[in-house]
């Protein structure tokens, strides 16, 4: 009789590796979705990660001189603009100060007050004109770079005075063309897109913290600072 538990756990190290793949249907299909991250991982090292460490300092300076980071995507990606956000109002690894970020799909009453009164497409760049102001961030999440409503934001943003950033799926798209800039993930599969997005975050808080880390050491010389 079974009672509970997966049995034991499967630790995969370069020494131990299945040499069974093949017994199950599904694996075929699991191997071809980790070779499409892999490639995409390895397009990104090469291609991606400077524009990240560049984003990563320049929103460092941002938010240590009061500015403030917007974020919105649909979805899945709505779902990973809100992991950004709550990184950088708690904290990714280091203990330092809270920074202003906000998720504006999270914002429920206001989503779906604007979507009945204006429509969908309107629901974020309605929040850009009232949240938004000049030299702040709005980053935008989008695997297929066609959403309306973000593409609507990022006009609005740059109406405002607002840095419009975006990562996106594979380019051109027009989100991408609507932003200052974009960091365009070359795969096939919306789910590779969006693993790899998710990289691109914690990497992307990954050098904010290391950005940040001499502007609190400063601060905290100072005799009387409060950080």
């Amino acid at each position: 009789m079974w009672e509970g538990g997966a049995g034991p756990a499967v630790v995969l190290t370069e020494a131990v590796r299945p040499n069974r793949m093949n017994e199950h249907p599904a694996l075929d299909a699991a191997q071809l979705h980790c070779r499409s991250l892999q490639e995409a991982l390895d397009r990104f090292r090469r291609h991606g990660l400077p524009r990240i460490a560049d984003w990563g300092d320049r929103l460092a300076s941002v938010l240590s001189d009061g500015g403030r980071l917007l974020a919105a995507g649909n979805g899945g990606s709505a779902a990973q603009a809100q992991h950004l956000t709550a990184e950088l109002v708690g904290r990714y690894r280091r203990e330092r100060r809270a920074y202003s970020a906000l998720a504006l799909h999270a914002e429920t009453s206001s989503v779906t007050a604007i979507g009945n009164d204006y429509g969908f497409d309107h629901v974020y760049a309605r929040q850009v004109d009232a949240h938004g102001r000049a030299g702040d961030v709005l980053m935008l999440l989008s695997t297929s770079g066609r959403s309306a409503n973000l593409i609507a934001a990022a006009v609005a943003a740059r109406r405002s005075g607002l840095r419009v950033w975006a990562l996106t799926g594979p380019g051109p798209n027009p989100l991408a063309e609507a932003a200052h800039e974009a960091l365009c993930v070359e795969a096939g599969s919306t789910a590779t897109v969006q693993e790899t997005h998710l990289v691109a975050v914690h990497l992307l808080c990954e050098c904010f913290d290391a950005a940040v880390a001499p502007v609190a050491g400063r601060a905290a010389a100072v005799p009387g600072r409060v950080t």
